[in-house]
């Protein structure tokens, strides 16, 4: 069983930068994959990136490709989501997952594991 807490969230300007956290517990963080999806109103849920297991290879929806970055720490159990240029499309509740398959995978169906999320709102 892993539970995710995802924080950072907020109010931003177009242009600006969030970092978003997603802290895990459990002991095998490090066994599982890492994505991260957002929602929008009105919206399907929509994947945004993915990082394997061991940090070395990341997946980017192309939306956000140039902008957002993935990355892990295992030491901490802590998947980031950092968040360049910002654009008021990019607001949404932002989920991470975790996915017992290690590798990255853009699929929803992939995940075992969900957080609650977190609100990013973009102001033009």
């Amino acid at each position: 069983q892993v539970q995710l807490i995802e924080s950072g969230g907020g109010l931003v300007q177009a242009g600006g930068s969030l970092r978003l956290s997603c802290a895990a517990s459990g002991r095998d963080f490090s066994n599982y994959a890492m994505g991260w999806f957002r929602q929008a109103p009105g919206k399907e849920r929509e994947f945004v990136a993915s990082v394997t297991w061991n940090g070395v290879t990341t997946y980017y929806a192309d939306s956000v490709k140039g902008r957002f970055t993935i990355s892990r720490d295992n030491a901490k159990n802590t998947v980031y989501l950092q968040m360049n240029s910002l654009k008021p499309e990019d607001t949404a509740v932002y989920f991470c997952a975790a996915s017992r398959l290690r590798t990255v995978s853009a699929r929803d169906y992939n995940y075992n594991y969900w957080g609650q999320g977190t609100q990013v709102t973009v102001s033009s």
